[in-house]
C-alpha cells in the first residue's frame, strides 16, 4: 500500500496574519454566507457563520 499524494493548492499563501474583510454575504439554509478578502495580500475565503452566537469559520481554501 502506498501513502495517498498530497495535491498542494494553487498558489501560495504567505506567511502572515490575514486581516479579513468582507467583501459581501447573504443568508442561505446553511447560515449566513461571506465573500472575505485580506487587506494585505491577495488571499480570499468564503466562511459560514451558523448559528449567529457561533464565530464564522471558513467553508474554503485561500484562493
Amino acid at each position: 500500500m502506498t501513502a495517498p499524494r498530497l495535491v498542494p493548492a494553487a498558489g501560495t499563501a504567505s506567511v502572515h496574519e490575514h486581516a479579513w474583510v468582507t467583501e459581501s454575504s447573504h443568508v442561505t439554509s446553511e447560515g449566513r454566507v461571506r465573500y472575505v478578502r485580506c487587506t494585505s495580500c491577495p488571499a480570499r475565503r468564503v466562511d459560514v457563520a451558523e448559528p449567529a452566537w457561533l464565530p464564522p469559520s471558513a467553508i474554503s481554501r485561500l484562493l
